[in-house]
C-alpha cells in the first residue's frame, strides 16, 4: 500500500481521528530500518542519542560524540530455544510478514497477529514511541461504544517536525489506555501534546501538559528511513571480516 500523503479536504478533515488511530496502527508496515535521534525529555542536547534500528532486533545507540551506549550482541543467534519452547507465540510471524485491514488512505485500521515488538534501551517509551500502537489499539472500537477508545483526541491538525510531515493532537487517555510501560507512558494523565509522523507512523513526540508530570515525555528526529544496515553495525565489536573482491597481498619473505 503507498504511504499515507498529508493534505486533506471536505469530508476527510472529519474522519482525521480515524486517520491519526490508523497511523498509529501503521508503524510495522511502514519501514524497515530507521536512523534517528532520541531525547527524554526533561532533557537537553547534551543528553541527545543518536540511533540505528533495523528491524525485527538490532539497534544500535551512540552519544553526539560518537561514544557506544548500546548495540545489539545476539541479531544472528540460534533461536533454537525459542522454538524447542513450543509456545504458539514462538511461532508467530513478523509483521511485516502478515497483511493487515488497511483503510481507503493506505492506512492500517486493523492489526493481525503477529511478532510485534521493538528493541528498546533504559526504559519501554523508546520502543512504544517506534510503534505506537498503545494509543490506538489493534483494531477500531465498536461505532456503538465511543468511549472505548484508548484516547480521548482533541482537534488534529498537521504540522511540520523536523522537516518531516505529522499530525498533531492533545490528548487525554481513557479507561481503555494501557501502556506498554506504565512507567514510561505515551500519553499522561491529564493532557498530553502528542505528535505522530505520517511517512513512519513512528511517534515523535509526547509532551505532558499537566500535573506532576508536566514537561515529561520524548522528543526524536527521523534522519534517515529504510537505509541499508550492514550487521556490523549492530555488533559490540566488528567481525573485520576480509573483503575477497580487494586483491590480498602475501609477504613470503626474502627470496633464497
Amino acid at each position: 500500500m503507498g504511504r499515507f500523503s498529508a493534505g486533506f479536504q471536505g469530508n476527510e478533515t472529519a474522519d482525521m481521528p480515524s486517520i491519526f488511530r490508523n497511523l498509529c496502527r501503521s508503524s510495522p508496515w511502514k519501514w524497515t530500518s530507521l536512523r534517528f535521534e532520541y531525547l527524554d525529555r526533561p532533557g537537553n542536547e547534551s543528553e541527545i542519542v543518536r540511533a540505528w534500528l533495523r528491524r525485527p532486533g538490532a539497534l544500535r545507540l551512540e552519544t553526539q560524540d560518537g561514544k557506544l551506549l548500546h548495540s545489539t550482541t545476539g541479531i544472528n543467534d540460534s533461536r533454537d530455544g525459542l522454538y524447542l519452547g513450543s509456545k504458539r507465540k514462538s511461532w508467530l510471524l513478523p509483521a511485516h510478514l502478515v497483511t493487515p485491514v488497511y483503510d481507503s488512505h493506505g492506512l492500517v485500521r486493523r492489526r493481525p497477529e503477529a511478532a510485534y515488538g521493538e528493541p528498546s534501551f533504559g526504559n519501554g517509551r523508546l520502543a512504544a514511541a517506534l510503534d505506537p500502537v498503545e494509543l490506538a489499539g489493534n483494531a477500531p472500537v465498536p461505532i456503538e461504544f465511543p468511549e472505548s477508545n484508548r484516547l480521548e483526541l482533541g482537534p488534529i491538525r498537521e504540522v511540520d517536525h523536523e522537516g518531516r510531515p505529522a499530525l498533531e493532537t492533545i490528548a487525554t487517555p481513557g479507561r481503555t489506555y494501557a501502556p506498554s510501560d506504565a512507567a514510561r507512558p505515551l500519553c499522561f494523565p491529564g493532557r498530553t501534546l502528542l505528535r505522530v509522523d505520517s511517512g513512519t507512523g513512528v511517534c515523535v513526540a509526547s509532551q505532558s501538559l499537566d500535573g506532576d508530570t508536566s514537561g515529561q515525555g520524548h522528543w526524536m528526529r527521523i534522519l534517515g528511513v529504510d537505509e541499508y544496515m550492514l550487521d556490523d553495525l549492530f555488533l559490540a565489536q566488528s567481525m573485520n571480516l576480509t573483503d575477497v573482491r580487494k586483491h590480498i597481498s602475501w609477504d613470503i619473505g626474502p627470496h633464497a
